[in-house]
């Protein structure tokens, strides 16, 4: 009997301001490219005021938060675990999920005093998006917030890699973990960023060598991972951790391991003009596609084509007509 949910998600709950920018400005700030750094509120506040303040978009974000957007915009049942603030960020964070039918361990009198975690994403002329993240509220997740029942009446659970940035996060991922494994619910996490890997590795290791039923990575963050170079040796070392897998390489596809064989996704080619989301979206697509009925092979093509999509236009989400479309397109209704 299927579940009552596809998938339970933790994860940051995040407000993303866009900015656009260039490298040079990158550098002079000393803003590293291309990774997920974190800082606090009042150096966020620098950052822009440095760059003009000229938001691109305002929308709810957040990487696990993406993903499970994204399943549900597609059909799914979904569930998140999270933390916001009783401020407007925070209101606009839990009308969203509201909105498209997310379940979620928030209502309007669980907010708490506070601020609401913001992303400041400065996307670069060749697309690249680099953040600098206040997590706000969202740095105390805690196993207090983790709905047990939610993940016990999942198909899998998905953890969010910017979690083990603190140790309240990586307690909540243990704790969810050991409540998906004693109840059947496989267990997926993605490694979010390469600095999550790079800067938290033994975190990571802490949640990840107890073994996955699905990792997503993309190939730089497997190489950080697994020391590995070639893509032979990072698959060689991945299978050690996790029964199944998908490696993203952005405009080259992806590899997709089954438990049996590897598969190899064709990329869509599209004008980029914002990267930020792309791993998300593709870990929605692909999870909606194997929690209802679709062998890996057609759950990474439903992802690969969905992930085109939102890398051209600004923010990590689509809306549900969209994301209708490309159900449509990919011959899956």
């Amino acid at each position: 009997m299927k579940k009552k949910y596809d998938v339970c998600g933790i994860g940051n709950a995040i407000m993303d301001y866009e900015i656009q920018v260039k490298d040079t400005l990158l550098a002079q700030h000393g803003v590293e490219k291309g990774l997920m750094t974190l800082v606090d509120e009042i150096q966020q506040a620098k950052l822009i005021e440095a760059f003009g303040n000229q938001v691109v978009k305002k929308q709810s974000g957040g990487s696990g938060a993406n993903t499970i957007n994204a399943i549900s915009q597609l059909g799914g049942e979904t569930f998140y675990s999270c933390k916001v603030a009783n401020d407007e960020d925070g209101i606009r964070f839990l009308s969203d999920f509201n909105d498209v039918g997310i379940d979620t361990n928030l209502d309007q009198g669980t907010l708490v005093d506070g601020v609401t975690g913001k992303c400041l994403v400065m996307i670069s002329e060749d697309a690249e998006r680099t953040m600098n993240t206040y997590l706000g509220t969202s740095s105390d997740l805690s196993i207090l917030d983790i709905n047990g029942q939610a993940i016990m009446d999942s198909e899998y659970l998905f953890m969010e890699g910017y979690l083990v940035s603190t140790n309240n996060g990586v307690n909540a991922m243990k704790a969810a973990r050991k409540i998906a494994k004693e109840a059947g619910t496989r267990i997926s996490l993605t490694f979010s960023d390469p600095a999550m890997v790079k800067y938290f590795g033994s975190n990571m290791h802490e949640i990840v060598d107890g073994g996955l039923d699905l990792l997503f990575a993309n190939m730089e963050e497997a190489q950080i991972f697994t020391g590995a170079e070639s893509m032979d040796g990072v698959i060689h070392e991945i299978k050690k951790i996790a029964r199944h897998f998908v490696i993203t390489q952005g405009a080259d596809g992806s590899i997709v391991f089954d438990g049996e064989n590897l598969l190899e996704i064709a990329p869509h080619k599209v004008t980029a003009v914002d990267t930020t989301g792309a791993g998300d979206m593709f870990s929605g697509a692909f999870l909606y596609g194997i929690t209802n009925g679709l062998d890996f092979k057609k759950a990474g093509m439903l992802a690969s084509l969905a992930s085109s999509k939102v890398v051209t236009q600004y923010g990590p989400r689509l809306n549900k007509r969209q994301m209708q479309d490309i159900k449509s397109a990919s011959q899956l209704e």
